[in-house]
């Protein structure tokens, strides 16, 4: 069975009054059949979260933050895209700079366990990666079977060095391109497309699960009747994805964007709107950071104070320090529990 939207989908959430929550629990394969509502109320955030920290504030031309990536060094990069640039959180002098500009509109950023920096640059529609210690720039992917990707979005990795990538251009795709789809580049350079339209609809943050059984991507699509809501594969030996689920969704809310994970297995994820855009997006999904568990319960949210919340990671010395990118905010909670760990802290 199919996992899109179904046309009666809409009506069934409405008759099970979504607008007071926001959330819903699916099962395997379909979500109408047993769909939960869930709402804000009796989470145990204090567990989970933190207060919220106010670290810095990007000022240029245009500001739209994105992609955070924290180094072994406890620094901490995320991206400026509409203005091609790397800005860089150094966490001892509280300062933040410029860590590269000309960046081809990157998106998402990720630490490989080497320290090279891997990128998705929207702009050249391509997949890079930064040496560490040469600061040489090699590309990974710019396309597939001929045909330039949509924008890469957001990427991750597997414990056996496999790097899994999402692509999507506008709300339609424009011919000469690949469709919106999400890739995986094995250690010796193959590209292959292991989900893609209509199977998802519009895919963006993406995460493996520390025991590398389980591979999550949220969809992030901004029309009416389309997924809104975090999927849930099995991760094969071979890098390949079956058994697609919903584990939450988020409609008719604003979807989450980016996401991470800690070393138990729980998701935080960056969701919803302080005010609507332009869409067919509602304010059933509060803005702030979402915890959810790995069986898609709501556990903590913490409310974030300016739109767009886009993304988070983990960082610091012992892996609680959960940085977010929010409009033209750097921010930061502590966790109780630490994040996977992607790197050796140096």
């Amino acid at each position: 069975m199919s996992l899109a939207r179904q046309p009666c989908r809409r009506r069934f959430l409405q008759q099970t009054a979504i607008a007071s929550s926001g959330f819903v629990v699916g099962s395997q394969f379909t979500l109408d059949a047993h769909a939960k509502p869930t709402d804000y109320a009796g989470l145990k955030t204090d567990r989970y979260l933190g207060p919220v920290e106010m670290l810095a504030q990007v000022e240029d031309t245009k500001v739209f933050t994105e992609g955070p990536a924290a180094d072994g060094d406890g620094n901490l990069l995320f991206t400026n895209v509409p203005v091609s640039k790397i800005l860089k959180w150094d966490p001892r002098t509280k300062k933040l700079s410029v860590h590269r500009d000309n960046t081809n509109e990157t998106n998402g950023l990720y630490f490989a366990p080497d320290g090279s920096l891997l990128a998705c640059e929207g702009g050249s529609r391509r997949v890079t990666r930064t040496d560490a210690k040469t600061g040489k720039i090699e590309v990974l992917a710019e396309g597939y079977k001929g045909k330039p990707f949509a924008k890469p979005n957001d990427l991750c990795m597997d414990g056996k060095g496999r790097i899994y990538f999402t692509s999507r251009s506008g709300v339609e795709d424009p011919e000469g391109e690949n469709v919106k789809a999400v890739y995986r580049i094995d250690p010796d350079g193959t590209v292959d497309q292991i989900l893609a339209w209509p199977e998802v609809h519009m895919p963006n943050g993406i995460v493996t699960s520390p025991d590398n059984k389980r591979f999550y991507v949220i969809e992030a699509h901004p029309n009416a009747d389309l997924h809104r809501d975090i999927r849930v594969y099995d991760l094969n030996s071979d890098g390949s994805v079956s058994n697609g689920r919903v584990l939450i969704d988020f409609y008719p809310g604003r979807s989450g964007d980016g996401m991470c994970i800690d070393a138990e297995g729980n998701l935080y994820v960056a969701a919803g709107l302080h005010k609507t855009r332009k869409t067919s997006e509602t304010l059933d999904t509060k803005p702030g950071i979402h915890v959810i568990s790995p069986d898609g319960k709501l556990l903590a949210y913490r409310e974030t104070p300016e739109d767009t919340i886009t993304n988070c990671t983990f960082g610091g010395e012992d892996l609680k320090s959960l940085y977010i990118a929010c409009g033209t905010l750097l921010l930061r909670i502590r966790t109780e529990i630490p994040g996977k760990a992607t790197y050796q802290p140096r």
